[in-house]
C-alpha cells in the first residue's frame, strides 16, 4: 500500500519545505496541468527539475496535458521515476510507454472517470502503473466518485498477477481510502487529506494503515 501525496494542495512558495513534511511518503505526486486538457494551469518542467534537485524521494509525475507524446519523455529525462500520461490525450500510447521506459522511468497510463479500462487490456503489458481518476481531473479538493469503484475492481482483475501498480487519484481521504483498497487499488494519491493535516506525515501513515486494514479484510 503506497501513499503518494499530491503537492497540488501544498504551499507552492515553499515546495522543498512542503515535501520535507512527508518523509514517509512512498513518492511525491506532481500534477502538471496545461489549461487545455484540463481547465487549470499548475506547474511545468522547470519546477520538476527544481524538485529533483531538492529531494531524493520518488517523483510521480501526472501529466494532465495535451500532446503528452511530445512532452512526457522530457519529464522522465529530468529525473522523474514515474511519468503518467492520459490515454485520452495520447496519440500513440504504446510508443509513448516504450519511450518512457527507455529513459529508465516507470510508464503509467491514466484514465478519467468515464473512460473504460477494457479497450486498453492489450496495452497493460507495456505499463508499470495504471492511474484511475476518482474525480474529474483539473482541481484538488473534489468529492470522491464512488462510481469508479467497479472500474477499480475490473482493472485489478485485468492486471491479474502482473507487477503493475494500481493508483487512484481524487478525493482520497481516511473516509474513502478503505473502499479503494478493498476494490483492489494499492497506490493512493492524497492531496488535501495530507496537506490540510497539522502533521502531514502522521496523516500519510494513517492513510496507509487504513488501506492495509481494508485490504486485509
Amino acid at each position: 500500500m503506497r501513499i503518494t501525496p499530491s503537492i497540488l494542495n501544498a504551499d507552492f512558495a515553499n515546495l522543498a519545505a512542503e515535501i520535507a513534511r512527508i518523509p514517509s511518503a512512498d513518492a511525491v505526486h506532481v500534477d502538471v496541468m496545461d489549461n487545455h486538457f484540463v481547465p487549470n494551469l499548475t506547474i511545468g518542467l522547470p519546477v520538476v527539475e527544481s524538485l529533483r534537485r531538492c529531494t531524493d524521494q520518488m517523483l510521480d509525475i501526472h501529466l494532465m496535458i495535451e500532446d503528452p507524446d511530445r512532452w512526457a519523455p522530457a519529464f522522465a529525462e529530468a529525473g522523474a521515476e514515474s511519468v503518467t500520461f492520459h490515454v485520452e490525450a495520447a496519440k500513440a500510447p504504446v510508443r509513448l510507454a516504450r519511450a518512457l521506459r527507455r529513459t529508465g522511468a516507470r510508464a503509467s497510463m491514466a484514465l478519467k472517470p468515464a473512460t473504460p479500462i477494457e479497450p486498453y487490456e492489450d496495452v497493460l503489458g507495456e505499463l508499470d502503473m495504471v492511474l484511475l481518476m476518482t474525480v474529474e481531473p483539473g482541481f484538488g479538493g473534489q468529492k470522491f466518485l464512488d462510481l469508479v469503484l467497479p472500474k477499480i475492481r475490473r482493472t485489478r482483475a485485468l492486471i491479474g498477477s502482473r507487477p503493475i501498480w494500481l493508483q487512484v487519484d481524487g478525493g482520497v481521504s481516511l473516509e474513502t481510502i478503505g473502499r479503494c483498497a478493498e476494490a483492489g487499488a494499492d497506490t493512493f494519491v492524497a492531496g488535501s487529506a495530507v496537506y490540510s493535516a497539522d502533521d502531514a506525515d502522521a496523516r500519510v501513515t494513517a492513510l496507509r494503515d487504513t488501506a492495509l486494514a481494508a485490504h486485509r479484510h
